[in-house]
C-alpha cells in the first residue's frame, strides 16, 4: 500500500503499469504485516496461513481503493471526506471478499469470516493496519497537493518578475530609440528607417514572446539581432556583435527574452561607458551535460574587488542577473546557472548553462 513518491501521479497510479508496482509494493507491506502479527500472536495461526489471509486481504484492498479513486463521485468530495469514505468502504470489503479469496486459495470451503468461532484480532489488526496505510496516503497526497501550490506560486511569481522586467527594459529602450530617431530624421534619413524597421521586428519579438511560456532558439536570438541592430545604429562604430547559434540548436525552447537581461548589461555597464570601440558575442554550444550560451563583451568587466568565476552581480545590475537565475532555476532546477566570468584583457563573459 506504499509508495515511495510524494508526486500526486504515483501516489495514485493511472496507467496499468503503476498500478501492478503500487500491488507489488502492497505485496511486500501486507507480507510484513503477516509477520508482525505471527510474532505478537503467536498461537494464532501458522504463518503461511497468515500470510496467504494477509496477502489477500491486502491485495482486495489494493484494488478496492484504485477503483475507487478512478470514479467521478469519489473525485467530488472534500480529501478528508474522500478519504474517510474510501476507509469505509475499502476496509471492511477487503476484510470480508479477500477472506474469500483466501479461502479458494487454501482449497477450502467459501464460509463467513468467524464461521464458529470469532477472533477479534485479525479484525482489529486488519482495521489498524489498513487504518495506518490510507492515513499514510492522505499525508502523502496533502504533502503533494502543497507542494504543487508551492511551485504553482513559484512560477507565477517568476513569471510576475518577467512580466515585470519587460515593463521596465522596453520602455526605457523604446525611449531611447526614439530620442535617437528624432535627431536621425534630419541628420540621416537612411538610417532612421533602418532604425525604424528593426524596431519594428524587435517590438513584434517581444510582444510574440510576451504571450508564450517558451520560445525556440532561433527565435530568442532573432529578437537579440533586432535589439543589437538597433543598438548599433546608437551606438554606430563603437558596437559590433556576432550572434552564433547552430542550427542543431534552433529548435530548443527556452523562456523567453532569457537572454535579454544579459545583452542589456552588457551594453550599458560594459559597452557604453568605456571609450572605443567594443564588441558582443553570444554564442549557444552543446555539450555533454547540457547547452551553454555565452554572452561575451569587451567592456570595462566586472569591478576590481569581483572574484573571478561565478561572480556576484555588479551594483545597479543585480536585478536582472539575478531575475535570470531565479528563472532558470524554476525552469529546470538547480542543475541550470549562471555565472560570470572577468576576461582578458577586458570584458565580461557570462554563462548560461542549461542541463538535458
Amino acid at each position: 500500500m506504499y509508495l515511495s513518491s510524494t508526486r500526486t501521479a504515483e501516489l495514485w497510479p493511472d496507467t496499468l503499469r503503476g498500478a501492478l508496482r503500487a500491488i507489488a509494493i502492497a505485496a511486500v507491506f501486507w507480507a510484513l504485516a503477516a509477520t508482525l502479527l505471527y510474532l505478537l500472536s503467536p498461537g494464532l495461526d501458522t504463518w503461511p496461513r497468515l500470510l496467504v489471509f494477509h496477502e489477500c486481504v491486502g491485495m482486495t484492498m489494493v484494488v478496492c481503493v484504485l477503483l475507487l479513486r478512478r470514479t467521478r463521485a469519489f473525485s467530488q468530495f472534500r480529501p478528508m471526506t474522500r478519504w474517510l469514505l474510501t476507509g469505509a468502504v475499502a476496509i471492511p470489503t477487503g476484510f470480508v471478499v479477500g477472506h474469500q479469496f483466501a479461502f479458494l486459495m487454501l482449497g477450502e470451503p467459501l464460509r463467513m469470516v468467524g464461521y464458529l468461532s470469532v477472533s477479534l484480532i485479525p479484525v482489529l489488526f486488519t482495521l489498524l493496519v489498513g487504518g495506518v496505510g490510507l492515513h499514510y496516503y492522505a499525508t502523502r497526497e496533502q504533502l503533494a497537493t502543497e507542494a504543487a501550490a508551492r511551485s504553482e506560486a513559484q512560477r507565477l511569481a517568476v513569471d510576475a518578475q518577467l512580466r515585470l522586467l519587460r515593463a521596465q527594459l522596453e520602455p526605457h529602450m523604446l525611449f531611447n530609440t526614439l530620442a535617437n530617431l528624432r535627431s536621425l530624421v534630419r541628420e540621416d534619413v537612411d538610417r532612421a528607417e533602418s532604425m525604424i524597421d528593426q524596431l519594428i521586428v524587435y517590438l513584434r519579438s517581444a510582444l510574440a514572446a510576451s504571450q508564450t511560456e517558451s520560445v525556440v532558439l532561433s527565435r530568442e536570438f532573432a529578437q537579440l539581432r533586432a535589439y543589437l541592430d538597433i543598438m548599433s545604429l546608437r551606438m554606430g562604430p563603437r558596437l559590433t556583435y556576432t550572434l552564433d547559434l547552430p542550427p542543431a540548436l534552433e529548435t530548443i525552447t527556452v523562456p523567453p527574452m532569457l537572454l535579454q537581461p544579459l545583452v542589456e548589461n552588457a551594453i550599458k555597464h560594459g559597452l557604453e561607458p568605456k571609450v572605443g570601440p567594443g564588441s558582443i558575442e553570444v554564442v549557444a554550444r552543446a555539450t555533454a551535460a547540457g547547452i551553454e550560451i555565452r554572452i561575451n563583451d569587451s567592456g570595462l568587466g566586472l569591478p576590481a574587488d569581483e572574484e573571478d568565476g561565478p561572480a556576484v552581480c555588479p551594483a545597479g545590475t543585480s536585478y536582472g542577473l539575478q531575475h535570470v537565475r531565479d528563472r532558470l532555476h524554476a525552469v529546470y532546477g538547480p542543475a541550470a546557472r549562471l555565472s560570470l566570468q572577468r576576461r582578458r584583457p577586458a570584458g565580461v563573459s557570462a554563462l548560461v548553462f542549461i542541463p538535458d
